[in-house]
């Protein structure tokens, strides 16, 4: 009997649970406010950010190169803000790579390189040096251009560099303007080309730039584009629809703190719910938010984005009770089966 009523209760609480899932007037988690941000991930800070684990932070910066003055500066200010000690070595060690990275003959050596090869870009150089092509329309001419002479060739086209270069485009003509203006596009999608050049995409938002190239544009028209017009007669804006909100919810962490720490930022960015959160971070966060993601790492920092609503809660309790009714039942059926053994053997 008690294993038919617990097989009901088990029943009717998946069904609750389906009816809550499939109900978007139902909602277990909502947004946390921006005071909720602040402090989750003060708290959190407060119980993760120790001398050492910070050390070993500032100690694997240094080891990269170019070095990232982004995260650096971040971890520092981190540590004066807590006061917490560091070894005296370590700040000795990280005013000489200043030293080093920010003198005049570096600078120059690395702009150079940089201007040539992306990839070989310090995030504190890389809008300064590429910015003449980067950050303007002509770098999505020239990639809309590439890739229609590839197409005509029969060759292999960068289609991710494809897909930025007529949303960038796209913006400019006024076309793929959605939720976002069109400058914000613009920008969101120049300052994710030169990520993808400096291999600091991940691999998901690499993967919706690909999806978004192979269904946002008709590529049989591709080879003709000599115009904003033109190009408009080719895109299927509906399909650059997920690309598009991405890049704006990036504009807005560039806004909320700058171009370079955006870009130091995106490599947490897997799909359109993790730049949604991030841009709600770093609204809420300002630049602190570097030194939090490097510390708390993603997961953690993203999760501070959301809150258990009093629905959600509920089924968290449902789902403890539900827990402690399996063990009970273990419990009894196995306590039920004891006392038939020792009967028999009694």
């Amino acid at each position: 009997m008690m294993v038919c009523i617990f097989g009901l209760s088990f029943i009717g609480a998946g069904l609750s649970f389906v009816f809550i899932a499939t109900d978007p007037a139902l909602n277990a988690v909502r947004a946390a406010t921006m005071d909720e941000i602040v402090a989750a991930t003060d708290r959190l800070l407060a119980e993760t950010a120790t001398p050492e684990l910070l050390a070993n932070k500032i100690e694997g910066r240094l080891t990269e190169r170019p070095r990232n003055w982004i995260a650096l500066d971040a971890l520092t200010e981190l540590a004066i803000d807590r006061a917490l000690d560091l070894p005296p070595d370590l700040a000795l060690r990280v005013s000489a790579a200043r030293e080093e990275d920010f003198s005049l003959l570096s600078q120059a050596a690395s702009c150079a390189i940089c201007t040539y090869d992306a990839g070989q870009c310090s995030l504190s150089q890389v809008f300064i040096c590429q910015a003449p092509v980067a950050l303007t329309p002509v770098g999505d001419v020239l990639g809309v251009s590439r890739a229609g002479a590839a197409y005509a060739r029969g060759e292999a086209i960068d289609q991710v560099d494809l897909a930025l270069s007529v949303v960038g485009l796209g913006a400019t003509a006024a076309v793929l303007v959605s939720g976002g203006s069109s400058g914000a596009i613009k920008a969101g999608a120049s300052t994710l080309k030169v990520a993808r050049q400096m291999g600091r995409l991940s691999p998901d938002l690499v993967d919706m730039a690909y999806t978004a190239a192979k269904t946002g544009v008709s590529w049989d028209r591709l080879g003709d584009v000599r115009s904003l017009a033109d190009l408009s007669a080719t895109l299927r804006p509906q399909a650059l629809g997920p690309l598009t909100q991405t890049i704006i919810d990036l504009d807005r962490v560039r806004t909320a703190t700058d171009t370079t720490t955006a870009l130091h930022l995106l490599p947490l960015v897997g799909s359109a719910s993790d730049a949604r959160k991030l841009a709600t971070l770093a609204e809420a966060l300002g630049p602190k938010v570097v030194a939090r993601a490097e510390i708390l790492g993603k997961v953690r920092i993203l999760r501070t984005t959301v809150r258990l609503t009093a629905l959600g809660w509920s089924v968290m309790l449902s789902l403890a009770g539900l827990a402690l009714s399996l063990v009970g039942l273990a419990s009894a059926m196995g306590k039920s089966l004891a006392l038939r053994h020792l009967s028999r053997a009694a």
